[in-house]
């Protein structure tokens, strides 16, 4: 047995010595672009609280607009050419799309978008606030935190006369929290024109860049019965909602949680009065998936399971919601970028770690179109898509700093396009 630890501590020792010799050599301090960033600060979540403020939940035109308008203004201001795209989809606020022109060599690709996942009134209900440690408010870090910190980049380097880039375009999408269906068509073209993108969605805690995310789609499951009288004659109707929970009974083997493929039920209805049997139900999941092929493996259980009912006479349809995200997966191309970002980082006397998560964004789809792509660059967050959504301040300057050199090196020396 002393043989065999010995063995293991030799062993862990190895490792541990392979793993520091892999870690990126430090990246000396920037000394005007940390002063710039700390100097940044107050006006940056002075921007923040603005936008904050403004309710711009997916589908709210008038407040996508309200914030778009903001933000664009800033960026013409900086020099940006600003062009507003009409979106995809019915229902949705235009896209900004931002344009720099620079004398160097690399096509850098910003994203982020300006929807948030909550509704008209929230805004008012509970603005925009700090204490010591966070910034709370709808959308703080999902993700106006890491757009506001776009624009202020983009500030810095405007300052200090940054021209070393071919060119900068900063596209502020308005329906990533429903997939992006106004924006898909036009990612696709701007990442056919671009070396880079660097994603501005939140990172994970404590401090994390995220080099994988899972694709995600909606399922849904529609059940069609025969409505009745509840009480006179019961026995004629066909109970759609009774069918619907045996679809979801049949289909409750996926897991909830864990980094490979989820299915968890998130919309639910059934019935309109309480003295009919309900004719119609519907149900929709939210899928996620590591790989594009386990999406076709979900679909090929829901609809097997489909063909077998429980209530007679009714018949269920299952169908999935286009488009959908598909999962960026761990890549040479994005390791390379995330060494990039710890040795800048390093050179600030700071660690960011990597990791993944089941949140989709348009990082996926940079990929999909063969640039390598870094998300999570944002201020390091929690609590998303819930009230107790938060950023972290100590982050807010570290990360401003970590963007504007990625900038500054990318613009410089691009990387080689994926395929």
């Amino acid at each position: 047995m002393k043989f065999e630890w010995l063995a293991a501590c030799a062993a862990l020792a190895l490792v541990g010595a392979s793993a520091a010799q892999a870690a990126p050599k430090a990246v000396a301090k920037d000394a005007k672009v940390w002063a710039a960033a700390e100097a940044a600060r107050p006006e940056q979540l002075k921007l923040l609280e603005q936008v904050v403020n403004i309710d711009s939940g997916t589908g709210d035109v008038d407040g996508g607009r309200k914030v778009a308008g903001i933000l664009a203004a800033r960026l013409k201001a900086l020099g940006f050419s600003v062009e507003s795209m009409k979106a995809e989809a019915e229902g949705l606020p235009e896209n900004t799309v931002a344009t720099l022109k620079g004398a160097g060599k690399g096509r850098i690709l910003l994203i982020g978008h300006i929807d948030t996942v909550f509704g008209p009134g929230t805004a008012a209900r509970r603005p925009f606030r700090m204490d010591a440690e966070k910034a709370y408010g709808p959308g703080v870090s999902d993700e106006k935190g890491g757009v506001v910190e776009g624009i202020y980049a983009m500030q810095i380097l405007h300052d200090l006369g940054f021209k070393d880039f071919k060119q900068i375009v900063f596209l502020i999408e308005t329906s990533e929290e429903r997939g992006s269906p106004g924006t898909q068509k036009l990612i696709g073209k701007l990442v056919a024109d671009a070396d880079v993108e660097l994603n501005l969605e939140p990172g994970d805690l404590p401090d994390k860049l995220t080099v994988w995310r899972k694709g995600a789609a909606a399922v849904h499951i529609e059940v069609k019965g025969r409505a009745a009288h509840a009480g006179i004659a019961p026995g004629e109707g066909r109970n759609a909602a009774t069918e619907l929970i045996h679809q979801i009974a049949a289909n409750d083997g996926f897991p909830k949680t864990g980094d490979g493929i989820t299915m968890n039920l998130t919309v639910l209805q059934a019935g309109t009065r309480d003295n009919i049997i309900p004719e119609d139900a519907q149900a929709t999941y939210s899928v996620r998936i590591r790989e594009k092929a386990d999406l076709a493996k979900v679909m090929a259980v829901v609809e097997k399971n489909a063909q077998t009912t429980a209530v007679p006479d009714t018949k269920v349809r299952v169908w999935r919601q286009n488009p959908f995200f598909p999962p960026l997966p761990t890549n040479p191309g994005t390791e390379a970028l995330a060494d990039r970002a710890q040795a800048i980082y390093a050179g600030i006397g700071k660690t960011i770690s990597r990791g993944g998560n089941g949140g989709a964004s348009e990082s996926a789809l940079a990929y999909e179109g063969g640039i390598p792509a870094l998300d999570g660059l944002g201020p390091a967050a929690g609590g998303f898509h819930a009230d107790t959504e938060y950023l972290l301040l100590s982050s807010v300057t570290p990360r401003l700093y970590l963007l504007t050199k990625l900038v500054q090196e990318l613009g410089h020396a691009p990387p080689p396009r994926l395929k």
